[in-house]
């Protein structure tokens, strides 16, 4: 008889790979860090002795969720400037508080509380852009969660970095340092076109090519955008990125709210991703994503939830239901996102974006154990008629049960199995009283 770590005997197991399978009364084995077997729970039990065994026949079983698009310590700012136009968001709370406030502890405190948050809803995975990125890759770290952790630049001097330059520079080191760890990944990310110069871009996408390394960037979120773009540049921004040589499959297009069909075709055709973050284009009433005609063209559309401070929650859960209800109601035809191309949105199209596919995003032999369990046995789930309609329009993170991360168990029974959550409470508590004083214009040491 083989030996496992951990068997997860589920009611339902979800692969997301091959699209449409839903596999009733299976058991996915695991070794270290890795999926070695899924296969009918009788037969598994007979080939495999384990020391963690998990009976969960009122369960559905699916790959850990990955957030494409989010900026983790912002965590700390949910709900300072609700109800504001994004500029008079970023130019009058966000950016003012940065300035004053931002450090390693703010952004490893928030990214902590953050990651928290995700892997209690079922994330396993974040891609991340922000200030300090190397203590945002602590707390994924602490918290035992997979992080693609970008490498922020911007032309705006900031606590962290004085110019792009040296936000370059400090990304590469940090990569450089952090590169061997098993849970980690990199991304560039230039904050947006309106921040970011030529020279710049030019400069990325050499590394980029250099490193194989994807680029992560806000891009068409508003249409002072594109109007500002075609004021400074002639053109409107994803027409200057192609300039500058950023459209490839490594691309991950953020927001992508604003595009003409010559655009989506433009997209496809280079191979690049897009970061849907439907509620935050949402509350920041930047507008709807034309997604139904994004996968008409095969494009690979993943979901984030941006971060706390714009949508104020990290739950792809809630992304995945309304990406599929907003698509449906723009295009007008009900087929337009069906719940197992939300899944895929939420697994394996966020892992394609960042080049990680082949260790995430599936549940298959040889893959990472990345796995989520959601429990549908309560009365407001009841009748399950079928589970992956369930969970994009039924269930929430409140049925998220367990989590497993490289096969380590990180929620059990919807506990935090490696953060202290008394400890998150304080930090947050602490940050809260120092960001409310500067908002209001104090100033607390």
């Amino acid at each position: 008889m083989e030996t496992a770590d951990t068997l997860i005997e589920a009611r339902w197991v979800v692969p997301v790979e091959p699209a449409g399978a839903v596999l009733e009364h299976h058991t996915v084995a695991i070794k270290d860090s890795d999926i070695v077997a899924i296969g009918p729970s009788r037969e598994i039990a007979a080939r495999y002795r384990a020391h963690d065994r998990f009976v969960l026949d009122e369960h559905l079983v699916i790959p850990g969720l990955v957030n494409l698009h989010t900026h983790a310590a912002m965590a700390l700012m949910r709900g300072l400037a609700d109800d504001r136009a994004l500029m008079d968001w970023l130019r009058n709370h966000i950016w003012p508080t940065e300035a004053q406030l931002v450090s390693p502890a703010f952004v490893r405190d928030g990214t902590l509380l953050a990651c928290a948050e995700m892997l209690r809803s079922g994330v396993t995975c974040f891609a991340d852009m922000y200030f300090f990125p190397e203590a945002a890759a602590d707390a994924a770290l602490q918290a035992g969660m997979r992080a693609a952790i970008g490498m922020i630049v911007i032309e705006m001097p900031s606590p962290y970095a004085g110019d792009a330059r040296d936000y370059l520079a400090k990304g590469l080191a940090m990569r450089d340092a952090l590169r061997d760890e098993p849970l980690l990944s990199f991304c560039f990310a230039p904050h947006a076109p309106y921040t970011v110069s030529d020279s710049t871009f030019e400069q990325i996408a050499t590394y980029a090519a250099q490193l194989d390394v994807p680029v992560h960037i806000h891009v068409h979120e508003t249409d002072d955008e594109i109007r500002e773009s075609v004021a400074a540049h002639g053109c409107r921004p994803l027409t200057r990125l192609e300039r500058m040589g950023l459209l490839g499959p490594g691309l991950i297009a953020v927001h992508a709210v604003h595009l003409e069909p010559i655009e989506i075709d433009l997209l496809a055709q280079h191979g690049c991703s897009v970061a849907h973050c439907p509620s935050s284009n949402l509350k920041l009433a930047s507008g709807i994503a034309p997604i139904a005609a994004m996968l008409r063209k095969k494009l690979n559309v993943g979901l984030g939830t941006d971060g706390a401070a714009s949508n104020n929650r990290l739950d792809v859960l809630t992304e995945m239901r309304t990406a599929a209800l907003l698509a449906k109601g723009a295009s007008g035809d009900p087929t337009a996102v069906p719940a197992h191309t939300a899944l895929h949105m939420a697994t394996m199209a966020g892992a394609r974006a960042l080049g990680l596919e082949r260790i995430i995003g599936s549940l298959a032999t040889g893959k990472r154990a990345d796995v989520v369990a959601m429990r549908l046995s309560d009365f407001e789930l009841a009748p399950v008629y079928d589970p992956v309609s369930h969970l994009v329009y039924a269930a929430g993170r409140e049925h998220v049960s367990h989590v497993w991360v490289n096969g380590r168990l990180k929620v059990k029974e919807g506990e935090l199995m490696s953060v202290d959550a008394r400890e998150l409470l304080l930090k947050a508590a602490h940050w809260r009283e120092r960001i409310a004083a500067r908002d209001s214009g104090l100033t607390i040491e």
